[in-house]
C-alpha cells in the first residue's frame, strides 16, 4: 500500500533487511529499527507478535502505530526503510501514548526534522 509521503513493507525479505542492520532504539511500547533504503522514500512495516494479544488488539495496535506515523511522516527524514514492533505494554493503550513512544524513538534515531 503507497501512503501520501511513505510505503510500506511488506515481504519478509525486507524486513529481515531491516533486522539484521541492527540499528535499533527501544522504550517500553515499541522498538523501532531502521536501514537506508537508498531511495527518497520511507517505507514502514509494523510487526505485532500474537504474544500482544489476539488477532483484533494486534490489528487495532497496528493501525494506531500507522497512524501515528502517517500524522507525522511530514516530519521525518527519507530514505529509511523503517520496522516498527510493539511490544507488550503497548496493550491498552490509547493513541496519544502510542503516539508519544512512536516520536520518542524515531527522535532518537535522529529521523524527525
Amino acid at each position: 500500500m503507497k501512503y501520501a509521503n511513505f510505503e510500506t513493507l511488506k515481504s519478509n525479505i525486507d524486513f529481515s533487511k531491516v533486522y539484521e542492520a541492527k540499528q535499533s532504539y527501544a522504550n517500553k511500547l515499541l522498538v523501532v529499527y531502521i536501514l537506508e533504503n537508498g531511495t527518497d522514500t520511507n517505507r514502514v512495516g509494523v510487526s505485532v507478535s500474537k504474544k500482544v494479544g489476539n488477532s483484533i488488539v494486534r490489528h487495532r495496535l497496528a493501525r494506531l502505530i500507522r497512524e501515528s506515523f502517517r500524522l507525522h511522516s511530514h516530519e521525518v527524514l527519507k530514505g529509511f526503510d523503517i520496522v516498527i514492533v510493539a511490544r507488550a505494554g503497548l496493550k491498552g493503550k490509547n493513541y496519544f501514548e502510542t503516539e508519544s513512544a512512536l516520536l520518542h524513538l524515531l527522535k532518537m534515531h535522529k529521523l524527525i526534522k
